[in-house]
């Protein structure tokens, strides 16, 4: 289970990020040629190597980091149309995976629960 969790963390965080930055540089930028929109994915950097080396305390604020890619997602899959709305659609899903499995990583891994 705490590996399950593990795996569903790192690589929707690792998706994540390899997303915003296509969406914003190449598959549907803001402006033509891409924007500087596309630096939204550096605070995802931060918590990288802490969640692919299993840090509880990464897991933890980065479950509340997330929530603004999240609230992002929904926003731009509301106002937009087309290849945006689809791209907002799975980052939100991608949000939301990472979301549910670092508090359940965390949950699992407190010191108290074995």
């Amino acid at each position: 289970m705490i590996r399950g969790l593990y795996l569903a963390a790192c690589s929707s965080l690792i998706a994540l990020i390899f997303l915003c930055l296509a969406w914003e540089l190449r598959l549907a930028p803001i402006q033509p040629g891409g924007s500087w929109l596309a630096l939204k994915c550096l605070p995802l950097l931060a918590p990288l190597f802490g969640i692919l080396n299993g840090r509880r305390y990464t897991y933890q604020w980065a479950s509340m980091l997330i929530l603004l890619y999240f609230t992002e997602g929904i926003v731009r899959a509301t106002t937009e149309q087309g290849t945006a709305q689809a791209l907002a659609i799975s980052a939100t899903a991608l949000s939301l995976i990472f979301f549910c499995a670092s508090v359940g990583y965390a949950r699992l891994t407190r010191p108290s629960a074995g």
